[in-house]
């Protein structure tokens, strides 16, 4: 299992959190989501077949780019 604990700028409000974590959940292989709203950060852990390209890919797509 990979993880990865990104900082997203644009997390404001709960809203923000509900929103990345379904996205994010509805991708095949992501077995969690963890937003934390204050900090901005989301803590992400997947296995194959989803990638962090994808992971990445969708964020920018919702409106939450990950910052790296």
């Amino acid at each position: 299992m990979e993880a990865k604990k990104i900082k997203i700028q644009a997390i404001s409000c709960h809203h923000c959190k509900m929103t990345i974590e379904r996205e994010l959940g509805e991708l095949e292989g992501v077995r969690s989501v963890e937003v934390d709203v204050d900090a901005k950060t989301a803590r992400i852990r997947w296995d194959a077949p989803a990638t962090w390209e994808q992971i990445k890919k969708t964020l920018t797509e919702i409106g939450y780019p990950p910052e790296e």
